[in-house]
C-alpha cells in the first residue's frame, strides 16, 4: 500500500499542484520527488520479498492480482470508463492472499470474492467523489466523473449493499447476516447523506462490517 500510495502522488503532483492539493506532501515541496521515488523502490521491493515469505501461491495472487492493480489503477485505469476494475480484483484478492498462505493453502469460497470485488467497486465510487472537480480540471475522468456526482452519490451504497448482501447470503441465515444488513443499511444512509470525506468513511465502516 506504501508503493501504490506513493506512486500515485509522483504521477498525480503535477495536477495535485495546478489545483492546490493542500494535502500533498510532494505537491507541496514538504519532500522531493527524488526521495519519494526511492522509498517507493524500497516499498515495492520489500513488499515482494514479504509476499514471496507468505507462499508462492499467496505471493501470485497478492502481487499479481493486488499489488499490480494498484499500479495499474495509478498508471492508466484511473483515466478510462474501467477505473473500478483494478479496485474490484485487488479487494476481491485479499481474502485469497490469506487463504493461500495457510498450511494447506485454498482458495476462498466464491461469495467471498464476489464480496470484495463490489466492496472495492463501491469504495473507489466514493473515494473519489470528493475530488470530481478537480480531477475534471486536469483531465482526469475515470467511471465515477463520466458518471456524475448525484449517480455517484446513490450508485456507490448501493454497490456496498449488494456487498453486504453476498455476505449475508454466504455466511448464512442467523444473528450475524441480520446485524450485518442493519449495520451496512444505516452506514449506506450515511454515505448518501453525508459530504467531503463522509461517504468514504462510511464505506471503510461497511467493509469493516462485512
Amino acid at each position: 500500500q506504501l508503493s501504490i500510495g506513493w506512486s500515485n502522488d509522483l504521477v498525480d503532483a503535477a495536477r495535485d499542484r495546478a489545483v492546490g492539493r493542500a494535502d500533498k506532501p510532494v505537491a507541496r515541496g514538504d519532500v522531493s520527488e527524488p526521495t519519494v521515488r526511492a522509498a517507493t523502490a524500497l516499498a515495492l521491493l520489500t513488499c515482494i520479498v514479504l509476499s514471496f515469505a507468505c507462499g508462492l501461491e499467496s505471493a501470485a495472487v497478492h502481487l499479481l492480482l493486488g499489488v499490480a492493480s494498484g499500479w495499474a489503477y495509478n498508471l492508466w485505469f484511473k483515466r478510462t470508463a474501467l477505473s473500478p476494475l483494478p479496485y474490484a480484483v485487488a479487494f476481491a484478492a485479499l481474502p485469497a492472499v490469506v487463504t493461500l498462505a495457510l498450511p494447506t493453502p485454498a482458495w476462498p469460497p466464491a461469495w467471498v470474492l464476489l464480496t470484495g470485488a463490489l466492496l472495492g467497486t463501491g469504495a473507489h465510487l466514493l473515494n473519489a467523489l470528493p475530488d470530481l472537480a478537480d480531477d475534471e480540471a486536469t483531465g482526469v475522468r475515470g467511471l465515477p466523473h463520466r458518471l456524475g456526482p448525484a449517480a455517484v452519490r446513490l450508485l456507490a451504497p448501493g454497490v456496498l449493499l449488494a456487498g453486504s448482501v453476498v455476505a449475508a447470503i454466504g455466511h448464512g441465515p442467523g444473528t450475524w447476516a441480520a446485524t450485518l444488513l442493519v449495520t451496512c443499511v444505516v452506514l449506506a444512509g450515511i454515505a448518501v447523506a453525508g459530504r467531503g470525506k463522509v461517504p468514504f468513511v462510511a464505506a471503510v465502516g461497511i467493509a469493516l462490517a462485512n
